[in-house]
């Protein structure tokens, strides 16, 4: 049988001991409870001490816990994806270690909530006509082909790389366009990677709970503006993963 380790979500302000339910991650029913030292808890749940598959089910699973005690606490610290402890009392010797740093963290995260902000085109045939028209190199290269009904596959692929190049500068612009009416609300932005050719942002910001209401309505002043052109996908609050996300090395565990 294998041994039972600490699943660790997050980290929490209270001396007061908690249980969120039975939505431990690895659909197990394990309990969500916390595991405290002086006034900082860990949020656990029972798992096998091995290492966990990075999945989108168990991702997903680490997310809602946090997002159920985001619903009670004002100030939680996620913690990386997979960390497990072999013990509560592993758990409680790394919260007196690196005591002054959790609390600093939470005090940095006070009244933040993160949103995130995901930027799609509607129509990429109308955007890959903009390139066109704005690049006259491309223009007179596809042109030259055209006349000469040319079917010459080097010249076709130095195109496309062209074209690649030209849409990566139109989402990076596209992005700063939206960015800089968002920014002024936010603490500070972060960018991910996007997907595909039609997704040219996603941004998490950092936001004052107390703003979360002028964000909503500036959100809601770009889909108007936008409308015909973008679809945004608009989300939170969410932990702060993008700005926090703590991280517990293996060798940690030894001391």
């Amino acid at each position: 049988m294998e041994k039972e380790g600490k699943y660790i979500y997050c980290i929490i302000e209270t001396k007061q001991e908690r249980n969120f339910g039975p939505i431990g991650i690895g659909q197990r029913g394990d309990e969500v409870l916390t595991i405290g030292y002086d006034d900082l808890s860990m949020i656990v749940s029972n798992y096998p001490a091995t290492k966990i598959a990075t999945s989108r089910e168990n991702m997903l699973a680490h997310q809602r816990v946090i997002e159920e005690v985001m619903k009670e606490f004002d100030r939680v610290l996620p913690v990386r994806f997979g960390t497990i402890a072999s013990s509560a009392e592993e758990v409680r010797n790394l919260l007196d270690r690196r005591y002054r740093e959790f609390k600093s963290a939470l005090t940095d995260m006070d009244h933040k909530i993160e949103l995130g902000v995901k930027g799609v085109w509607k129509n990429m045939e109308n955007i890959f006509s903009e390139i066109v028209k704005e690049n006259g190199a491309i223009k007179n290269l596809k042109e030259a082909l055209a006349e000469r009904n040319s079917n010459d596959m080097q010249a076709k692929m130095g195109i496309g790389r062209m074209v690649k190049q030209a849409l990566d500068e139109k989402k990076e612009k596209q992005a700063e366009e939206i960015i800089d009416k968002l920014r002024r609300t936010s603490y500070e932005h972060k960018l991910n990677d996007t997907i595909g050719d039609e997704m040219f942002m996603n941004a998490a910001f950092l936001v004052d709970k107390g703003r979360e209401k002028e964000f909503d309505n500036i959100m809601n002043d770009l889909g108007d503006e936008y409308k015909d052109r973008i679809k945004f996908m608009y989300a939170g609050p969410l932990p702060v993963f993008n700005f926090v996300n703590i991280v517990i090395y293996p060798e940690e565990w030894e001391k």
